[in-house]
């Protein structure tokens, strides 16, 4: 049964989504129940599959705001789906105008659990 994690950096930005972009915070927050319930139906939804997914460096999926009304500011959800551990960890949620530091970061996440792992970068992938 998949679960869902969050971490630190991504409490503290829902705090400031929450107060400053609200519909948007919905929007995404909305699209990320959808992809986990596929998840959980037993899906392995590609990012074509949901027009609110992209594929990111290293796993990592962005979801957007896409499908929550008029007017919503370009907003990104980050998550990582542990297919081993059936495990979706969002990661962190930010603007369109901070989308290569939150990628870095994202990828910098993934690179440090899978280091825990004791899973290398060959294995990894390359990194863009």
């Amino acid at each position: 049964m998949w679960v869902l994690e969050t971490t630190d950096e991504f409490v503290r930005r829902h705090k400031r989504f929450e107060k400053d972009s609200p519909r948007e915070l919905k929007a995404v927050l909305d699209n990320l129940d959808t992809y986990f319930q596929s998840l959980i139906a037993g899906a392995q939804p590609l990012a074509r599959a949901f027009g609110f997914l992209h594929t990111e460096p290293h796993g990592v999926l962005a979801i957007d705001q896409k499908g929550g009304g008029k007017s919503l500011a370009q907003t990104r959800l980050y998550v990582y789906p542990d297919q081993k551990k059936k495990v979706l960890h969002v990661i962190t949620l930010g603007s369109k105008r901070l989308q290569r530091a939150d990628v870095q970061y994202c990828r910098e996440f993934v690179n440090s659990m899978r280091d825990e792992e004791g899973e290398n970068d060959e294995q990894a992938g390359p990194a863009h």
